[in-house]
């Protein structure tokens, strides 16, 4: 499979990699996304090792931390041929100090992660959302002294407005820490809201795009098509509540697009979905997830060649969306169109 560097950093990763939400399977949110123990787990990492799918995502927040524990224990043995990304910052505890990220839940959390994932340095580590109530200068420094500690190796955010990701780059650079190299957000045919600012200061400033959800909460499966009820399988009968919104009419026309790509393709629909993704810039990997062998054997494919460009055109304008404002202007050309024309520049005078 092939690689790319994670942002500005000299880290390769692999372009596929793989959620690991769906092991544990405890609470009403990861429960209806699966449950997959470590024996069923351990055969989905031997599938992903041998596809070169290295890299492996979790979060402690993850059914209770059960997700880390059954990914640690199916990569027991052979810790130097994965890549382990976490997350931390959600509340996992109900100490008032269980969440967010302030030095002592940041060191708190850590050693935890660590301890469940069997390892003594974790890959990765992103915050999983913005915390408001702590000061950057707190999170940041803290973070920092992890990577010093060997601890971490890289730093990345999850969810993060523009704002907050800019400034939390601004006072790693002004004070010399450890800056954030990846940003896990949310990115499909679907849901393409990380294009107006996101991606544009991600390719600005080096943070590559760690993509999750890539298939809209399932609904890019090919599974979901208009006029028919939510197949029995569906994870939407019960975590709807938690999905990204997408409007019915824009989510049939796309997937009335993929069923003709895949058509002329002979690939599947969420194939289709995931090249998409693929070739979109500053991406550097999509994270897949599955419940069985099946799913995952499928997903896997999406890697290992290339969309035509008809193809990508017809999937961008079926996915399109107006810009909002601020950005609209240049998006739609309206600027370009109403900007005057430049004016020549004189040439220089030369002597007789």
């Amino acid at each position: 499979m092939d690689t790319r560097f994670l942002g500005r950093s000299g880290l390769r990763v692999p372009v596929l990699g793989f959620g690991v939400g769906t092991f544990g399977g405890r609470g009403p949110l990861f429960g209806a996304w699966g449950d997959t123990d470590a024996a069923q787990a351990r055969r989905l990492i031997d599938m992903c090792l041998d596809a070169g799918a290295h890299f492996f995502d979790t979060a402690d927040a993850y059914s209770d931390g059960a997700s880390e524990t059954i990914l640690g224990a199916a990569i027991r043995g052979r810790r130097d041929r994965v890549l382990l990304s976490t997350k931390v910052g959600l509340r996992v505890g109900e100490d008032a100090n269980a969440v967010g990220a302030s030095r002592t839940h940041l060191l708190d959390a850590v050693d935890a992660a660590l301890r469940r994932l069997g390892t003594d340095h974790i890959d990765l580590l992103q915050l999983h959302a913005f915390d408001a109530m702590t000061p950057l200068e707190e999170t940041l420094s803290t973070l920092d002294g992890l990577v010093r500690a060997g601890k971490v190796r890289y730093l990345g955010a999850s969810n993060h407005a523009g704002w907050q990701l800019m400034k939390a780059l601004a006072i790693a650079d002004r004070h010399g820490f450890a800056r954030y190299v990846a940003h896990q957000a949310y990115y499909s045919l679907a849901g393409r809201d990380y294009e107006w600012e996101l991606m544009p200061l991600g390719l600005d400033q080096g943070v590559g795009a760690v993509v999750w959800s890539p298939l809209a909460w399932g609904r890019l499966t090919g599974r979901i098509r208009r006029g028919q009820p939510l197949p029995a399988g569906s994870r939407l009968h019960a975590t709807a509540a938690f999905a990204p919104p997408v409007d019915d009419a824009r989510l049939y026309r796309i997937v009335d697009a993929l069923d003709a790509v895949a058509a002329d393709t002979g690939r599947s629909v969420p194939q289709i979905a995931l090249n998409w993704l693929l070739q979109r810039p500053g991406v550097s990997t999509v994270l897949v997830g599955a419940r069985d062998e099946t799913q995952l054997r499928e997903n896997l494919g999406a890697a290992g060649w290339s969309l035509d460009p008809a193809h990508v055109a017809r999937l961008d304008a079926a996915s399109a969306v107006q810009a909002p404002y601020p950005y609209y202007p240049y998006w739609n050309g309206q600027f370009a169109e109403r900007s005057p024309a430049p004016v020549p520049t004189p040439a220089p005078e030369t002597s007789a």
